[in-house]
């Protein structure tokens, strides 16, 4: 009952999560333009994955998709490929999560269906990573022109979708990391329990062997000792 349980809150977990990263790509905010030092503002730059746009101060919005793939940063390249990866890999482990639980009826028997939930929780582990990375390499990006004295261009901040990837991926982790504890928590097996029973005293021993009904019972006949055995 208690793996059940585990098993469901990670599922919970896993999924709440992979929806947190799959809304993270058509999100708009990844960055925003800083108005750090900025007395008047007049427009306002954002960006994501996918385009770049401009609001003015009448809240008008024009957006230019990026024109070509491969004459993108090299940074863009790299969180669009991590956050698709990591898209892909929670569908498949939401997949065999549903296969792998104890309370579906499909999968086999238990110890597949055991096999088959440590790999979904492995896979989500995986799903977590590619998306926390995608979202930190993007970050890091942010961050480093923010803070360089020498960079002139436009400086961003830290948008709303980091925070939600971020998120996502810590949710993928944790639910994933409690798929693999639970599978191993139900391959210990029980340990078997022996009787202990105490030996009697020299007393007790003794007690029983001059009792007439254990010689009769015997095999073993009586010994005699003559009074100077003990001498």
């Amino acid at each position: 009952m208690a793996s059940s349980s585990a098993e469901l809150i990670a599922f919970l977990l896993t999924i709440s999560g992979w929806v947190l990263v799959s809304s993270t790509l058509p999100t708009d905010y990844w960055k925003v333009s800083s108005i750090d030092g900025t007395v008047i503002t007049t427009a306002t730059f954002w960006a994501n994955l996918w385009k770049t746009c401009v609001t003015d101060s009448t809240g008008v919005s024009n957006c230019k998709d990026f024109p070509s793939m491969l004459a993108l940063d090299g940074y863009i390249q790299a969180c669009r490929g991590l956050m698709i990866a990591a898209v892909c890999l929670g569908f498949f482990g939401s997949v065999f999560a549903l296969v792998g639980m104890k309370c579906t009826k499909v999968g086999g028997s238990d110890q597949t269906k055991a096999k088959i939930a440590c790999l979904a929780g492995l896979v989500f582990i995986l799903c977590g990573l590619s998306a926390l990375t995608g979202c930190s390499l993007y970050a890091n990006r942010i961050t480093s022109e923010f803070f360089d004295p020498t960079f002139i261009a436009q400086k961003y901040e830290l948008g709303a979708a980091l925070f939600i990837g971020w998120a996502g991926a810590s949710l993928c982790i944790i639910g994933g990391s409690i798929f693999c504890f639970s599978i191993a928590e139900n391959n210990k097996t029980p340990r078997l329990g022996y009787a202990y029973n105490r030996a009697g005293s020299v007393v007790s021993a003794r007690t029983k062997a001059c009792n007439g009904s254990d010689f009769k019972t015997s095999k073993v006949p009586p010994k005699h000792f003559d009074k100077n055995a003990y001498v």
